[in-house]
């Protein structure tokens, strides 16, 4: 293979779990290096959810540059794939005029992605697709898992019966090829646009009371800052539950207190829970995935980055 030379711009590489502080931290670097921020988290690309998703503000995105957010419709079924090539546009671009890029976000899969490379994925023709939403639809989590469970015992055992879009995706696959979606990924690989000698890697890993407290107070301030209209607007649009969007944490109990089923302050307690379990999935992916990344284990209030 040809060895890859070390690029002519600063890439600098910051994942964390939701609320940790990685997006202020990004936006010191960038006011002190002239650096794009770049997103990396799989929710943020949406348009729809500025505040219910933490996105950087209006006035942040005006003072900085900022790329990959909340260009993406919730309409779309946006993937890993799609977001990989939009990078590389950016890329092109950022070196084509020598600016400096930190990719920020949780999402622990674009990293991966983005420094191991993506396995070839097989086209789904759009009418199975529909087929295959529309048999699960009716389904709860368990019953749609089961369903694949039946047909691909490997996938299935690797997949949560929450976590409809993977089951759904996977059943897409097998479906559509007679192979599971984990042989597929274990085929032929596209060669990673970052490889370990052209970034820099770093993981901002706070402690858990710390973190507990941050999200509490991002709930109620998300609540009281405009998450309430931005949801009811996307409910309005009568988006299929699986599209990615209609996952994304805030949405369910927004609803539900809208439905009167729960009180302000009980949705505000609901979102922080399922944070706090999501920020402990994120911190485990971490932990696993990107041992080698260099750790910023505590402060939250770090000037910039060390080199």
């Amino acid at each position: 293979m040809e060895k890859r030379s070390r690029p002519e711009i600063d890439i600098v590489l910051l994942a964390g779990p939701t609320a940790s502080g990685k997006s202020r931290l990004a936006l010191t670097h960038a006011d002190a290096t002239g650096a794009w921020v770049v997103n990396g988290d799989s929710m943020q690309v949406y348009r729809d959810l500025r505040v219910l998703t933490a996105r950087p503000s209006e006035q942040d995105e005006r003072s900085t540059p900022h790329r990959l957010y909340g260009h993406v419709d919730g309409a779309v079924r946006y993937s890993v794939g799609a977001w990989l090539a939009d990078f590389a546009e950016v890329l092109a671009e950022a070196r084509e005029q020598r600016r400096p890029l930190i990719v920020v976000g949780g999402t622990g899969l674009y990293f991966k992605v983005l420094t191991e490379g993506l396995a070839a994925m097989p086209a789904i023709p759009a009418d199975l697709r529909a087929r295959v939403l529309a048999d699960t639809a009716g389904l709860t989590g368990p019953e749609a898992h089961e369903r694949l469970r039946a047909i691909d015992p490997e996938d299935a055992a690797s997949i949560r019966p929450s976590d409809r879009s993977r089951i759904v995706r996977a059943l897409e696959v097998m479906l559509a090829t007679g192979r599971p979606l984990a042989e597929w990924q274990r085929a032929s690989v596209q060669q990673p646009l970052l490889g370990p000698d052209t970034t820099r890697r770093f993981m901002l890993m706070p402690e858990r009371a710390e973190l507990a407290r941050r999200v509490a107070a991002r709930a109620e301030a998300m609540l009281a800052g405009g998450a309430l209209p931005e949801v009811a607007a996307l409910l309005a649009r009568n988006l299929p539950p699986e599209y990615p969007l209609m996952k994304a944490i805030g949405v369910r109990q927004i609803a539900d207190h809208v439905a009167g089923r729960l009180s302000l302050e009980e949705a505000a307690t609901a979102i922080s829970l399922e944070t706090r379990h999501y920020a402990k999935r994120q911190m485990t992916w971490f932990r696993n995935q990107m041992a080698d990344w260099q750790r910023l284990d505590a402060k939250l209030d770090l000037p910039r980055l060390p080199a």
